[in-house]
């Protein structure tokens, strides 16, 4: 090929490329535009609509201008009395809310579950059976101080007592939020001091208060210090920043944090109303900056407990790559009686996510035991007892703790939540309920009698309906009717055959003989167990 040639062939394969339309993907949540082309934002509340962009998307500007009297919030939204009680009393837990998150919130909706989780009602105050002012006994575990020590390989590093905005139902609500409070570099060396000589902590969870919002240079100091201890292995930090404070998520920041990997983060959504276009953009970020995300959900009544909810909830998380880790059951901390459901409340939620959804969608439920025996999920290996006040745990050593039930809870109300009046339709898998009113006498797995070739030119042996016929039952549909013998008591002697080669058992239930001495019996094998 000659030069002019050559030249005219490169020309033709740069203008095809030219022509093809770059790949746009639509389903990356980090990616979603406006009506105006731009990247998506949310709802910003009226009184901010004149702040400059730069200002609203400047996460120190939105610390500095953060709500918290009842006068500048009632601008905001229409506040109840109960509300205005809250805001009122002088020995409230901490009250402070980014302009940012409190425009999440239906000013005109007294239960939305935005609100509820970060303005105060009257209530917070009134006593609880079994309320603790440290319900995980953290300071008795605390061998420095904001560092606890209460499993054999990790620890919980408390850095900070400040947060971007305070949850109302805050487990450490004695401390967090007091600036008198707080930790400093002397108390950060101090718990770097205690790892260096202990040498089988490899894990560390940084925690506080919130660590994300320490100035980035002082951040930066204590993960450098962590990183220089040659047996801690991994580095977790626990937040609730890029809730409350997305814009916090910069590229500064993500370029410190994979300085220091292995480094994971758990999150902290409750209502799929949280996951915003800009927290997609911000956990995008993070994960580009190989940061596993999880997910740490608390079941709040009022705000969260649905089934429907949180199955929104976890398949929004996984959406944006967030792996749903742990469903707490709410802790009997002071402040938080109003938001405490039954235990059966999480366990009618894990059900309801089991086998409706992906596995790596459901977190795994939890009780975190009161008096300090750690996080016990809430399964028979460690559910002990379940009465109607009262449910008995055990922990990986043994320790037996109780968790007092609420005496009242207000049932979640169906016909009003928007979330169970658009039920995801599952045609075919009504599962138990089904079997229990009646629709069906048995469970046949969604369109397994259908013929799915994949390029096979005959459905598999498996997918013939004949052989998922109950015994029985009769046919389904009127298949197998040929095949499936359906006999009247007495027709045909016991061991004999009936047409189409079935078996006729020799012993009627409860007839057979039991095993000869020391044969081993069906419970030896597991079988009954």
């Amino acid at each position: 090929m000659d030069a002019p040639e050559n030249q005219t062939a490169v020309a033709r394969q740069a203008s095809a490329a030219a022509e093809v339309t770059p790949f746009v993907n639509r389903r990356d949540p980090a990616r979603l535009l406006g009506v105006d082309g731009l990247p998506a934002i949310s709802r910003r509340a009226p009184i901010w609509q004149d702040v400059p962009d730069e200002k609203w998307n400047d996460w120190r500007w939105q610390l500095s201008n953060r709500v918290n009297e009842l006068e500048e919030i009632g601008q905001i939204l229409e506040l109840t009395d109960e509300e205005r009680e809250g805001l009122s009393a002088p020995d409230k837990f901490r009250v402070d809310v980014t302009p940012y998150f409190v425009s999440l919130i239906d000013p005109h909706d007294p239960d939305d579950p935005i609100r509820r989780q970060v303005i105060p009602l009257g209530r917070e105050k009134s006593a609880f059976t079994g309320m603790m002012e440290d319900s995980l006994a953290e300071d008795r575990h605390s061998p420095v101080p904001g560092l606890v020590h209460r499993y054999p390989d990790r620890v919980l590093m408390l850095v900070t007592t400040q947060c971007a905005s305070y949850c109302r139902y805050c487990t450490r609500s004695r401390i967090v939020g007091d600036p008198t409070m707080n930790f400093n570099r002397k108390e950060h060396e101090a718990q770097l001091d205690y790892l260096r000589r202990t040498p089988q902590v490899r894990d560390v969870l940084i925690s506080g208060g919130d660590g994300l919002t320490l100035a980035p240079k002082l951040f930066e100091s204590i993960l450098r210090g962590l990183r220089e201890i040659p047996h801690i292995e991994i580095i977790r930090i626990g937040s609730r920043v890029p809730v409350f404070l997305p814009q916090r998520i910069d590229d500064e920041l993500c370029q410190m944090l994979q300085q220091y990997h292995p480094v994971w983060i758990n999150l902290h959504f409750n209502h799929p109303n949280e996951i915003t276009p800009e927290v997609s953009r911000a956990v995008d970020k993070l994960t580009r900056a190989g940061l596993p995300v999880g997910n740490q959900s608390v079941l709040l009544a009022g705000v969260n407990d649905c089934v429907h909810i949180q199955r929104s909830l976890v398949h929004k998380l996984v959406e944006n790559r967030i792996r749903p880790y742990y469903l707490y059951q709410c802790d009997l901390v002071e402040g938080s009686g109003h938001f405490r459901t039954p235990v059966g409340k999480g366990l009618e939620i894990m059900e309801g996510l089991r086998g409706h959804t992906s596995g790596y969608a459901i977190p795994t439920y939890v009780i975190d035991a009161p008096g300090g025996g750690g996080k016990i999920p809430v399964m028979p290996n460690y559910l002990i007892s379940y009465s109607d006040h009262k449910v008995v745990l055990r922990n990986y050593e043994g320790y037996i703790t109780t968790y007092e039930e609420p005496p009242t809870y207000r049932q979640h109300d169906r016909a009003a939540c928007s979330y169970c009046q658009n039920e995801r339709a599952e045609p075919g898998q009504s599962g138990i309920l089904g079997l229990l009113e009646g629709e069906r006498m048995w469970i046949e797995p969604k369109g397994f009698s259908e013929i799915h070739t994949r390029g096979n030119t005959e459905a598999h042996r498996l997918q013939d309906p004949a052989k998922w016929v109950p015994f029985g039952v009769g046919a389904i549909e009127g298949t197998a009717a040929a095949s499936l013998q359906v006999l009247e008591a007495g027709a045909v002697d016991r061991g004999s055959e009936v047409p189409g080669g079935l078996p006729v058992p020799a012993y009627g239930p409860g007839e057979e003989p039991r095993p000869r001495e020391g044969e081993p019996t069906g419970s030896a094998h597991g079988e009954l167990l």
